[in-house]
């Protein structure tokens, strides 16, 4: 019994041994593999990312800068520009009424300053009376020319007389019952006859001339002339009122001044066209391979932030700027250096602009070539 007891025993210490073993391994042993194992992974994931989405990230970006910048140009050098009139007095003279003030909007037509008119009413006057004057000097063509009719009807009876007289005389001498100086008398007085016709005859066409009336205008040139002038007063003195020749902006008018003298010719006020705004834009030569006429154009200003109008490109400069400049460039030197030129392209307007334009505003202007 003693023999056989310990020999169950060992069994039982053989599996009591292995329930104990578990306990002694350490718990977070098994989780820790698992770490180790997914860190790479998700490298390797990053990485992939980075190999193949910046690629196609930039790509992408490449792409839209040739969709979009790539198929434009732009420039910073281009200025809003307006049709601008000069209005000058034709007539000289005091101003007696000024009517507008600078920045006033006018209408076509309407009163921007007043000159004295008096004296140009008086050359109204002095040309009517020319017309008058004329008018007499006509009548009195007119009754010389009616005597000069009669002058030559009664030289004509002059002539019948002395003509009778001479061949009385003429038949006498043959016959010797008369004298050598009565028959010389009335051969004179018949000469003197003669002549009285063609006088008389002179006179009746430089009357009918000066009466005559012109070929073109049918009237007498004496009165034609008196007319034409009287018109060119009454046109003087309707040019004593200075309106605007179209509607704009008044510029300045501190040059019209009440009391002061004008003189004909000299620039008074301008007038300038804000209803029909334009862009000129200063491209590089380098620009302008790709672009044509009727291109759109988007145009922003400087004054105006977030403002943006539509619009295109309307013409595009015959010559640089560098051209159409008071002095031209010399390039003919030894120390030229070359400089890139600029073409100016009017930039018309496709839509209203929202604000109100003014001549000079810095713009800029892109041109879409594609």
């Amino acid at each position: 019994m003693d023999r056989l007891s310990p020999s169950p025993s060992r069994p039982k210490a053989e599996n009591a041994a292995p329930a104990a073993a578990p306990k002694a391994d350490p718990v977070p042993a098994p989780p820790a593999a698992p770490v180790a194992e997914t860190a790479p992974d998700k490298r390797g994931w990053r990485t992939r990312i980075l190999m193949f989405g910046l690629p196609l990230a930039l790509a992408a970006g490449g792409a839209g800068w040739w969709l979009t910048s790539g198929g434009s140009v732009s420039t910073d050098n281009a200025y809003v520009q307006m049709d601008k009139v000069s209005v000058a007095a034709e007539v000289g003279g005091r101003i007696t009424e000024v009517a507008v003030r600078d920045g006033q909007q006018v209408a076509k037509g309407q009163l921007l300053f007043r000159i004295d008119g008096e004296p140009y009413a008086l050359d109204v006057a002095q040309a009517t009376a020319a017309i008058d004057a004329a008018s007499v000097e006509v009548g009195n063509l007119s009754a010389s020319a009616n005597t000069s009719s009669v002058d030559i009807a009664a030289a004509r009876e002059d002539v019948k007389f002395a003509q009778v007289t001479f061949d009385r005389q003429a038949a006498l001498m043959e016959k010797g019952f008369t004298t050598k100086a009565a028959y010389d008398a009335s051969r004179h007085a018949l000469a003197q006859a003669r002549e009285s016709v063609r006088q008389a005859e002179a006179a009746a066409a430089e009357a009918r001339a000066k009466l005559a009336a012109g070929p073109s205008s049918g009237v007498n040139p004496q009165v034609e002339a008196a007319r034409v002038q009287r018109s060119q007063a009454e046109v003087n003195l309707g040019r004593t009122t200075v309106r605007a020749p179209s509607a704009g902006r008044v510029a300045q008018s501190d040059r019209l001044q009440i009391g002061q003298m004008m003189v004909a010719g000299l620039p008074a006020v301008t007038l300038v066209d804000t209803a029909h705004p334009w862009v000129e834009a200063n491209f590089k030569e380098t620009d302008l391979a790709d672009m044509r006429v009727g291109q759109r154009a988007e145009i922003s200003f400087d004054a105006y932030p977030g403002l943006k109008i539509r619009g295109h490109v309307l013409t595009i400069g015959a010559g640089t700027g560098s051209e159409f400049s008071v002095l031209p460039a010399q390039n003919a030197t030894g120390n030229w250096v070359k400089v890139t030129q600029r073409v100016p392209v009017r930039i018309a307007f496709d839509e209203k602009p929202s604000r109100d334009m003014i001549a000079g505003l810095s713009a800029d202007v892109k041109v879409f070539t594609r």
